[in-house]
């Protein structure tokens, strides 16, 4: 797909490293799948990996994690 971000580039599928802070708690997820712009390096994740990125974002911020980085694992 085109990239909509840049508008130049073309989409491939890849890995990207996701940061995501909830409150005072930030989770650092490595090796997550993303459809990854060639031209720009913009990372696009799907409805399920957005899901799920969520719901262990939330999970760490109840656990009272302040930092921490994992490797995403698909379920």
């Amino acid at each position: 797909m085109k990239c909509t971000i840049c508008k130049s580039g073309e989409t491939k599928d890849g890995h990207t490293t996701a940061t995501m802070t909830k409150g005072n708690t930030t989770v650092v997820f490595q090796e997550v799948p993303a459809s990854v712009c060639e031209n720009c390096g913009e990372a696009f994740f799907s409805e399920e990996t957005t899901a799920k990125l969520l719901k262990l974002a939330t999970e760490a911020a109840k656990s009272g994690v302040q930092v921490e980085v994992r490797e995403y694992l698909a379920a």
